[in-house]
């Protein structure tokens, strides 16, 4: 089947090979769309991500910094980026790090991340607004196999959090970071909730006099 001709559904699992999902992604009508490969199957992420989703990414990402900052935490934050284990999974999560003695593991150069040559990261973080099910679902058992130490989930709607530790090929649910020790999940679903309330340059103002009391 020429993907390029066949209008393929999108925000849901379908059926490929490696070579098919690879002639979808270059295909230019999904250039800025995200896409996930795993056991045999691929999404392309096609819903428009809109300011709810864009000022949690942002706001996590901003604390996630500082703390990392205050705590003397070497780390690295990658925004969109392609993962990618040739013929086996591919992901492009919203947010991930490179964290500790791996802060410095991927050359500025690098475009794709090729996990043939190169460590997983050791964070992962999907916002979701209309994608809960899958970033809990299909997505964890992706992030499961790349072998990333954790893996974060923002839900949107509810002001959530679900954070997981990743070993063994499984995945199991924490109410603090292992990769940020001192960081409780609990914490940042305060941050969340503050940004309801105020604008982010009052939370970061609050956010610093918490981190350094």
């Amino acid at each position: 089947m020429n993907k390029t001709q066949t209008q393929i559904p999108t925000d849901t699992w379908i059926t490929g090979t490696w070579q098919e999902y690879i002639q979808t992604i270059e295909d230019p009508s999904y250039e800025k769309a995200k896409s996930y490969y795993h056991n045999g199957k691929f999404r392309i992420e096609m819903s428009p991500l809109g300011s709810q989703h864009g000022r949690d990414h942002a706001v996590i990402t901003t604390t996630i910094n500082i703390f990392a900052a205050i705590k003397k935490i070497n780390l690295t934050c990658i925004d969109n980026c392609t993962y990618s284990k040739t013929g086996l999974r591919a992901a492009q999560p919203d947010i991930s790090y490179y964290i500790g003695e791996n802060a410095d593991a991927i050359p500025w150069e690098t475009s794709v991340i090729n996990l043939d040559i190169y460590p997983p990261p050791s964070l992962v973080i999907e916002v979701a607004n209309t994608s809960l099910a899958d970033d809990k679902g299909e997505k964890r058992l992706l992030y499961e196999a790349m072998n990333v130490a954790e893996y974060w989930i923002i839900d949107v709607q509810n002001t959530e959090i679900i954070a997981f530790a990743v070993a063994n090929g499984g995945s199991q649910k924490i109410n603090e970071s292992q990769v940020l020790p001192g960081l409780a999940i609990s914490f940042l679903e305060e941050v969340l909730q503050q940004t309801r309330q105020i604008n982010q340059a009052q939370v970061y103002t609050w956010l610093l006099s918490q981190f350094q009391s």
